[in-house]
C-alpha cells in the first residue's frame, strides 16, 4: 500500500506519504538514520550524491537539483528522523520520516513534508513519487540464490 496525498489549506501544503515496505523495520530504520548515505542505502538513483557538512547533508538529485538538508532530530526509540530545508525557493520545508514495524518482515514508512510556498507542492509530490520508487527498489528483501 502506498498513499501520497497533498493537503492544502490557507496556511501550508502538507504532503503525506504512507508506504508499505517488505523489509524489517530495523533494516529500513538503519538506512533512514544513516543520514549521509541517502544516495547509497535509501534512494540510490534518485539521489546521486550526498555529502555531510556538520549537521547538514548536501544532496544532489538525479534531475541535477541540489538541496542542503539540516538534521533536526534523529530519535532511535521512535525510529523517527526530522530534517529541514531553507533556501531561496522554499520559505519553509520540514519533513519527518518514521518507520513503524508491521510484523517481523515488513514495515510502514510515514514521510510527511510541510512546506511553503504551496505552489511548489505538486513538484515536490512528483519528486516524492520518484523517491518512493527508488526506496522500494533499494529496500526490497534480498532473495536467496538457489542456483548451484
Amino acid at each position: 500500500m502506498q498513499s501520497l496525498d497533498i493537503v492544502k489549506d490557507t496556511f501550508m501544503a502538507s504532503i503525506h506519504n504512507d508506504i508499505s515496505l517488505p523489509a524489517p523495520a530495523r533494516d529500513v530504520w538503519d538506512a533512514v538514520r544513516d543520514f549521509g548515505a541517502l544516495h547509497q542505502r535509501l534512494v540510490p538513483g534518485f539521489v546521486t550524491a550526498c555529502t555531510l557538512d556538520g549537521d547538514a547533508r548536501i544532496v544532489t538529485f538525479a534531475n541535477g537539483s541540489v538541496a542542503r538538508e539540516v538534521l533536526v532530530d534523529c530519535d532511535d526509540a521512535r525510529r523517527r528522523l526530522v530534517y529541514a530545508i531553507n533556501n531561496e525557493r522554499l520559505r519553509h520545508y520540514s519533513a519527518s520520516v518514521q518507520v513503524i514495524a508491521e510484523g517481523e518482515t515488513s514495515c510502514r514508512l510515514v514521510w510527511i513534508i510541510d512546506m511553503l510556498p504551496n505552489e511548489l507542492a505538486p513538484y515536490v509530490q512528483g519528486q516524492t513519487k520518484e523517491a518512493v520508487a527508488a526506496m522500494h527498489k533499494a529496500l526490497r528483501p534480498l532473495r536467496p540464490d538457489h542456483s548451484l
